[in-house]
């Protein structure tokens, strides 16, 4: 196979664009077979393109299985959300704009998953990451608007601190710009915490989360699937990708990321079951889940030996994570707009209860993997905290269901369309299909099966479960305190955009004292109005007599 097809992969949704000048309600349908060639390319990935033309060192390709796993579930994401997209676009409004930047958007997304080298990467995550506020905003109205500022301002500034940290970066590792020759060349100080930060804007956890769940509420359902199945992940790709395997700073900096994706993993819940909106609801989710990602990534760091293993559980978990959380957007999507029946409910449980770790499903995969490489590196008590993270995180998809259920009570809802069942339900059974699909995971699986591992993944199920309807039961309303908790992410943004939109400052201007004579003869002008030029002349002429005379 020619190591050209990599060209395809973001040039088919670039070039699909041209097609909107037509009639975006007629093509937009096929757009989902736009991510076709990336779907075939992480199954049978052919040969790395160089493509020294652009820059020196520029390569395309995915060599490795986090890359083909990220390309393949990527690709299945955006292609069920385009089709999803389509019937919930259906009012006609603004089709042009939308799909321009939804396929800016897939291409930047495809682009930086097939980089190999930081340029092409940078590139690809920029025009994703600036893209997205076209989908945030799409809807319009006060609430996308401002979702819209936030999420754009910190865009640019993620921007800003990577672009600074790559050319530190480039400085360190002599002017290469191949990944590969990065893992071997340590990182300072400043340049770590540059890329810690921006890439950190873009996965949003804790503290850098504050886009995230104003952003989502706010975009279409498709737009909050994407953004949150696949672009966030783009942040912790970034972190992996730039950051070296094994460097003396990391390993000291391990311990202080692995507390950072607990607490996220944890504030992420709490915040989600104070929210009165499913998709703000799922959106702490995903500030909760990206914390895991965080602890796989610090234990990579800690062990530098065990990065392989490391690589195998991010590509499970952002497989696993990325197909659940699109079916859960789109679930939340449908159930605002459309009348949904019982076996609706049974399918969007399944990518529910996969997250907090269900038997046979990817998520009871994950969580065997992740425990073994917790208890091999880590005190026992870290045990607890991933049973714990399976309680909570039940707890929070579980309040999201009920606010999509108390959606279902308005009685005009039309019927579900075929167009968006489909899509939708592929992605819900997923879970249950990618164990057998794929033989990291079906290993992964088979080990979850003996009695004590079904018993460490049924029990905090069952208590989050029971916990779930003793609240439902005894009518469980969020105290009145925290019903409106204070958002000082909302209010600098609100500042900085008045500061920026004060009216400038008048240019100082040189004093002229001729000016002031002009204005003085103005005046006696006006004040000899009928006999206005005689006046003057008689002034000047006197003027020059008084400067004979001295």
């Amino acid at each position: 196979m020619t190591p050209l097809w990599w060209i395809v992969v973001p040039l088919v949704p670039l070039l699909a664009g041209v097609l909107l000048w037509l009639r975006p309600e007629r093509v937009a349908p096929w757009y989902w077979l736009a991510c076709m060639p990336a779907l075939l390319l992480s199954i049978w990935p052919a040969p790395a393109l160089e493509l020294s033309l652009l820059w020196p060192g520029a390569s395309w390709g995915a060599d490795d299985l986090l890359a083909r796993a990220w390309l393949g579930f990527s690709a299945v994401l955006w292609a069920c959300a385009s089709r999803f997209a389509v019937a919930d676009l259906s009012d006609g409004r603004h089709l042009q704009r939308f799909w321009l930047f939804w396929l800016l958007s897939l291409t930047g997304n495809l682009l930086l998953v097939i980089a190999q080298d930081a340029a092409s990467f940078y590139i690809g995550f920029t025009l994703m990451s600036l893209s997205a506020y076209g989908l945030v905003v799409h809807l319009r109205g006060p609430a996308p608007r401002q979702a819209g500022r936030i999420y754009l301002q910190l865009a640019v500034l993620g921007e800003m601190l990577i672009y600074a940290g790559m050319l530190l970066r480039m400085h360190e590792a002599g002017g290469l710009l191949d990944f590969v020759d990065w893992q071997s060349i340590p990182i300072s100080a400043t340049t770590a915490a540059l890329l810690l930060g921006g890439f950190g804007l873009k996965a949003g956890f804790w503290p850098l989360h504050v886009w995230l769940p104003l952003a989502h509420p706010a975009a279409p359902a498709a737009a909050s699937a994407v953004l949150s199945g696949a672009m966030i992940k783009a942040g912790i790709l970034g972190i992996w990708r730039f950051l070296p395997a094994q460097d003396a700073l990391l390993q000291h900096w391990a311990v202080w990321l692995l507390a950072i994706g607990a607490i996220s993993a944890f504030y992420g819940v709490l915040l989600g079951l104070l929210q009165h909106k499913a998709k703000a609801a799922l959106a702490y989710s995903s500030v909760s889940q990206i914390g895991y990602l965080l602890i796989i990534l610090a234990l990579g760091w800690h062990q530098p030996e065990a990065r392989p293993a490391a690589a195998l559980m991010l590509a499970l978990y952002g497989v696993h994570h990325g197909l659940a959380k699109g079916a859960l957007f789109m679930g939340a999507g449908l159930s605002a707009h459309a009348r949904l029946k019982g076996w609706h409910w049974v399918l969007m449980a399944i990518p529910a209860l996969a997250l907090a770790g269900l038997p046979f499903t990817s998520g009871a995969a994950i969580k065997v993997l992740l425990k073994d490489s917790v208890k091999s590196s880590l005190p026992e008590i870290w045990l607890t905290v991933l049973s714990v993270g399976s309680l909570a995180t039940l707890l929070v998809v579980a309040r999201a269901l009920w606010l999509m259920r108390q959606a279902q009570q308005n009685d005009e809802l039309p019927v579900a369309q075929v167009s968006q069942i489909l899509p939708w339900a592929l992605l819900c059974v997923t879970p249950v299909a990618l164990p057998w699909l794929w033989p990291e995971m079906r290993e992964a699986l088979l080990h979850s099966l003996p009695g004590y591992a079904l018993w460490a993944a049924t029990w905090p199920l069952a208590l989050g479960l029971a916990l779930s309807l003793m609240a439902i039961r005894f009518n469980w309303r969020i105290p009145a305190a925290l019903e409106h908790l204070p958002n000082p992410a909302r209010a600098a943004s609100i500042r900085f955009k008045r500061w920026m939109s004060r009216p400038p400052k008048p240019a100082a201007t040189p004093a002229n004292r001729a000016q002031r004579w002009r204005n003085l003869e103005r005046r006696w002008n006006r004040f000899f109005h009928p006999d206005a030029v005689a006046a003057s002349a008689w002034l000047i002429a006197a003027l020059l007599l008084l400067g004979w005379l001295i």
